[in-house]
């Protein structure tokens, strides 16, 4: 690959800071399991129990019907959190059984202590980390990296989501289910029946992957039957059990159509005379399982106001920010669209680690920054004959620079060497209409979990994508990734190229011409009967050069994180940046900081100090504060992040955060301020109402969201949305558009 050979001096230590780091992380921890006895991981396994239809339970959260005498048993968990390795100090009893149509699960969740138990979200999708809850994880394709998770709340709320690639979590995923919870004298008990019908899974292959977590959150203990390694993350799947002996289920012919109506209303202030502007419109979804494992999407005239509001973000960088995508249509089956692995996972909203990415859905549907519309899209998505596939394909309106145009991307990878996978992606498409653009990559993604004979995990990453464009020419990007998430220890690395001329125009690229190298080491003790139940120090290090290998960015630090037996922490940093500006674009203009204050050209460098406190989020309130002091180019800044959260019972949430960053500079001085306040109402288990209000004083942009939703029947629902953009500038509110949505929608399975 070009670039690889002739590395300068600077780049060469670079590399060899990075391998020596983890040679020593993976040499203390080969020594450590060379002292002390493998632990051998087992997987676990349980078999199902087939019960006939009319013996199904009924869903209510009481376990009295007769029929879960009959069923599979589990009751030995392990912590994870926070004395890993020992016992659960609750007991739970999970019964598992399944007919022809649907897997059903009676959950016993014992408490010595059932006054303490925390439930305080009831919410569709709402933050059941903050309360008692458990999760069930399926993967029934037996992938150990991607998985279709259910969780309950001790008051009755659901979050369905994807665990994807071992790395991410994506909970604007949906499903049919039904969950129904009890408070009972000694705990809470919780019925769950999901149809098979949503899943996507081959019924010849009667094992699945599973686990079953339970969050006892009044200890801030979380219990695992199966992949209780303290290492892994949750959305790690590579040492969940397995579910046995699902065989004879009925899928019907595998379609579902989702249908919509909806009435709106848009009114533009800024148009004497615009009126209400009431339209209807129709549309909806078709999922067709073609095979088992295979699904098809088809959706006419896609709905997206339901979709949040984007998180309100201004700029202090020379490089575009990134915005994670919230719409539903594009975050089904989402998994299979991922590529790279770490090396675009670590944190869906960090400008670093997605930069390159050749695909980003978010950008079907905008051009320019302008929104366009989708009259039809077709999606592919699940697995055939041992390969993983997600190929799109979206018809959009005519904008003012470009006709309608067809956006497609495909992926399909392959599972090697038992945790592991390879595959390739190709994108075709410019949103803007203005060139053609093509895209095509590989990727490798490495899994070992069980290092060294124990329960120890490596990963490894490396791509090469290389686009095509009529305007910009070709070029390429790669980037290779080394992970070694265990304790004591842990290590990270990455190294990642972007060419000059590199375009994924339908992924996302904020950065060109530059080499990025960026790494961590740390070493955490736990410590068990105790206030401080976690200590850690570590350090990273993130520098870019460019592709002469001339320095551009640079940010290392210094951290030292504590975490007491109930949540409560807190991190202290020393950072070290620095910046070698020009605008990439033009060597001798300045940028501005929020579009406002420039910085002139020339290096950089400076200190400062960041100090993190966060309470245990399962108290009724509980704060969240970040300061960042006290320097910024040459001159000063200080940096604050405040999040306070309400939680006073189950029905009510309230969340406001304040971002408040104050810079002062020999060119000029820029106070940003950022406000949002989100909160919920919760009516049932089943009937929300969302509330949501944002405001920044660079752009004076004001916008306010409502949307009530309610779930009369799985599937099947009524919803209503208002929202409001304004300009509020000298003290006055100067209204901008108003929309107003009424949407009813059905589900049928065939």
């Amino acid at each position: 690959m070009r670039g690889i050979v002739g590395l300068s001096a600077q780049r060469a230590s670079a590399i060899f800071v990075s391998v020596w780091l983890l040679a020593c992380g993976l040499a203390l921890a080969q020594a450590q399991a060379a002292s002390a006895p493998a632990s051998g991981f087992v997987r676990p396994s349980v078999t199902a129990v087939r019960i006939e239809p009319s013996e199904a339970p009924t869903i209510d959260g009481d376990l009295s019907d007769p029929v879960w005498e009959k069923a599979a048993v589990l009751d030995q968990f392990i912590q994870k959190n926070p004395n890993p390795g020992e016992p659960a100090t609750e007991k739970t009893i999970v019964r598992i059984l399944y007919d022809e149509n649907n897997l059903y699960f009676g959950v016993y969740n014992y408490d010595s202590n059932p006054d303490a138990i925390i439930a305080r979200s009831m919410s569709r999708d709402g933050p059941l980390y903050t309360t008692d809850s458990f999760v069930i994880q399926l993967d029934p394709l037996q992938t150990r990296h991607n998985a279709q998770s259910f969780e309950v709340g001790a008051s009755g709320g659901r979050v369905d989501e994807v665990e994807q690639n071992n790395t991410q979590e994506i909970d604007q995923w949906n499903a049919i289910w039904i969950a129904r919870v009890k408070r009972v004298p000694d705990g809470w008990t919780a019925e769950v029946s999901i149809p098979f019908r949503s899943l996507s899974y081959d019924p010849t292959k009667p094992n699945w992957g599973f686990d079953f977590r339970r969050r006892i959150y009044h200890k801030n203990e979380q219990v695992y039957w199966s992949g209780w390694n303290p290492t892994l993350e949750f959305t790690n799947l590579s040492q969940n059990g397995d579910l046995l002996g699902i065989h004879d289920t009925r899928r019907g012919i595998g379609l579902d159509v989702q249908v919509y109506g909806r009435l709106q209303a848009k009114h533009d202030w800024s148009k004497p005379g615009d009126g209400a502007g009431i339209t209807f419109t129709g549309g909806g979804n078709a999922f067709y399982k073609i095979v088992p494992g295979l699904t098809d999407t088809l959706t006419v005239n896609p709905d997206f106001s339901d979709a949040p509001l984007d998180v309100r973000q201004v700029n202090t960088t020379r490089f575009s920010l990134f915005t994670p995508e919230t719409r539903d249509f594009f975050l089904q089956d989402v998994a299979q669209f991922e590529f790279g692995g770490r090396n675009f996972g670590r944190n869906s909203q960090d400008r670093t680690n997605n930069n390159a990415r050749p695909f980003f859905s978010r950008n079907i549907g905008l051009s320019s920054g302008v929104p366009v519309s989708l009259i039809v899209g077709d999606k592919l998505s699940g697995s055939y004959a041992g390969f993983d596939i997600g190929a799109l394909a979206v018809l959009t309106d005519k904008t003012p620079t470009s006709n309608g145009q067809v956006l497609s991307v495909v992926r399909v990878t392959h599972p090697i060497f038992s945790e592991s996978k390879v595959g390739f992606v190709f994108t075709n498409g410019d949103p803007t209409g203005l060139s053609r653009n093509t895209l095509v990559g590989g990727d490798f993604q490495y899994l070992n979990s069980h290092l060294f004979g124990g329960n120890d995990v490596i990963q490894a990453d490396g791509y090469y994508e290389r686009s095509s464009s009529n305007k910009n020419g070709d070029d390429d990007s790669f980037a290779f990734s080394l992970n070694f998430p265990n304790e004591p220890w842990r290590a990270d690395i990455v190294a990642k190229q972007v060419g000059k001329n590199f375009t994924p125009a339908l992924g996302f690229i904020n950065r060109t011409d530059m080499r990025q190298y960026q790494g961590t080491v740390a070493h955490l003790d736990r410590y068990r009967g105790t206030y401080l139940n976690q200590f850690e120090v570590g350090t990273d290090y993130f520098f870019v050069t460019d592709l002469h290998d001339r320095l551009e960015s640079r940010e290392n630090d210094i951290y030292v994180r504590a975490q007491s037996r109930i949540g409560d922490e807190i991190m202290g940093k020393v950072l070290s940046d620095f910046e070698m500006v020009p605008v990439p674009a033009d060597p001798t203009k300045p940028f501005k900081i929020a579009g406002k204050v420039p910085v002139l050209p020339g290096k950089y460098d400076w200190y400062n100090f960041d100090v993190r406190l966060r309470t245990f989020n399962g108290r009724r309130l509980s704060v969240s504060e970040e300061i960042i002091c006290c320097s910024f180019y040459n001159g000063d800044s200080f940096h604050s992040i405040l999040t306070v959260t309400y939680r006073p019972n189950a029905y009510f949430e309230f969340v406001p955060t304040w971002d408040a960053n104050l810079i002062h500079l020999p060119t000029g001085d820029v106070d940003i301020h950022l406000f949002s306040v989100d909160s919920v109402v919760n009516f049932t288990p089943d009937m929300q109402l969302a509330l949501q209000v944002q405001f920044d004083n660079i752009s004076k942009g004001f916008g306010f969201s409502a949307r009530y939703r309610w779930e009369y029947q799985p599937g099947n629902e009524i919803f209503v949305g208002l929202g409001q953009a304004a300009i509020i500038q000298n003290n006055q509110l100067i209204a901008q558009t108003s929309l107003l949505t009424i949407r009813l929608g059905h589900t049928f399975r065939f």
